[in-house]
């Protein structure tokens, strides 16, 4: 009698092999972790897909299209959200005073 865990992956490696010949078929080098879907990107930056899509129309939010699909990389998503930082107090002060040495009253 064969070990069950043998069986077990045997099945899984024949899955990743069609699930990667299914991805070559689609245009997809490599399924990869980091791109998503409308839906996907929706739930990650907590906003309505509509939303996404009135951004992506006004080139507003990094984005990808293969025919009428959109993708998003989400690490490219997390330096869009992060690119607008709101300084504090402690920072705005620092930079005025870095400001005020670099540029003495004449």
């Amino acid at each position: 009698m064969e070990n069950p865990f043998e069986l077990i992956l045997e099945k899984l490696n024949s899955l990743e092999k069609m699930i990667g010949q299914l991805h070559l078929k689609n245009g997809l080098a490599s399924p990869s972790p980091d791109v998503t879907d409308i839906n996907e990107a929706s739930r990650f930056l907590g906003l309505s897909k509509s939303a996404l899509y009135k951004m992506t129309c006004n080139r507003e939010i990094p984005h990808y299209k293969r025919g009428k699909r959109l993708y998003f990389d989400k690490s490219e998503l997390a330096k869009w959200v992060m690119r607008n930082k709101i300084l504090g107090r402690d920072e705005i002060e620092k930079q005025a005073e870095e400001y005020i040495r670099g540029n003495p009253r004449r």
